[in-house]
């Protein structure tokens, strides 16, 4: 068995769940292959090369795989998949939009945002938003997999791939690139951030979220937020945690003012360690939070801050 790890990339970093990815694929057993699919990205290969547990690294460099367009990857893919067993990347918005396609020409059931490995067929992935886990088996010739990052640990580096030239794919002249809108922040990466600052519906208003502010400069913290939060307007759609948002898991999470509604609760109850601060001793938050603070937001987050500095 060998499986095929699809790198998710800029063409000049590895994306860190790419990481989590590879230690998914080792335990599926037999070695693990990388695919780094882009334009000019060799500093990309010889960043998994070096990632422990991947045997080889295999690059197809080309104009027309820069921006990882799906149609292009997806063919990418599927130009190298006679020689695998499994197939795997990152359940993120790259890994959702190349995957489906890549496992309807296999004519393959594609197994989404595993969470375990139990056996090379058979995975567990959560259902129901979180509250219930499935464990899949899988017939195909070929597992077709998406990875949810935070149920595994992050590949250390090591190791020592060889690197290896494949022949691109042509365009698929399915799509082009038209643009990309990336938000800019000084703070961590939310779903790569060791701790995480997140508020909800109780802050009241978008002015509010400054309160949060301190407390994230102090911990060197990502800001995120409840889904409430961002319907009401509050804070920017790329700040929601929970099933319909980002998927977290940080060494160190704080809920403030969030009621922990179980679609927020699919988001994030995999952190380390959970702290909520909200002034309703009943909110379901506290039912996943490893410390409690039952108080006004308003007060105790300054209170915080103080203590801190």
């Amino acid at each position: 068995m060998v499986a095929l790890v699809i790198a998710e990339h800029d063409n000049a970093t590895l994306k860190g769940v790419t990481l989590n990815t590879v230690t998914a694929a080792a335990q599926c057993g037999g070695d693990v292959h990388v695919l780094v699919a882009g334009s000019g990205c060799a500093a990309v290969a010889e960043q998994a090369a070096k990632v422990a547990g991947v045997a080889k690294v295999l690059v197809a460099d080309a104009p027309h795989l820069a921006d990882g367009l799906a149609e292009n990857v997806a063919a990418q893919v599927l130009a190298l998949a006679g020689s695998y067993s499994h197939i795997l990347a990152p359940a993120s918005a790259f890994g959702k939009n190349v995957l489906p396609r890549v496992a309807a020409k296999l004519d393959v059931a594609q197994i989404s945002e595993i969470t375990k490995v139990d056996s090379p067929d058979t995975f567990e992935r959560p259902i129901y938003a979180g509250n219930a886990i499935a464990t899949v088996q899988s017939t195909d010739s070929v597992k077709v997999i998406t990875v949810r990052g935070t149920g595994f640990d992050a590949a250390a580096e090591g190791g020592a791939a060889a690197v290896e030239t494949v022949a691109a794919v042509a365009d698929s002249g399915q799509s082009r690139f038209v643009g990309r809108e990336l938000a800019k922040s000084d703070r961590p990466e939310l779903t790569g951030a060791k701790i995480v600052v997140s508020g909800g519906r109780g802050m009241g208003s978008g002015d509010n979220f400054k309160i949060l502010e301190p407390l994230a400069d102090k911990l060197g913290a990502a800001m995120g937020a409840s889904r409430a939060a961002v319907d009401a307007g509050y804070v920017p759609n790329d700040w929601q945690v929970g099933q319909t948002g980002k998927i977290v898991a940080p060494q160190l999470y704080i809920a403030v003012g969030i009621s922990g509604a179980i679609q927020h609760l699919a988001g994030m109850k995999d952190s380390k360690t959970i702290v909520a601060i909200n002034k309703d001793p009943e909110a379901p938050i506290f039912s996943v939070a490893d410390y409690g603070i039952v108080g006004d937001l308003f007060e105790v987050v300054p209170a915080l801050v103080k203590e801190l500095g």
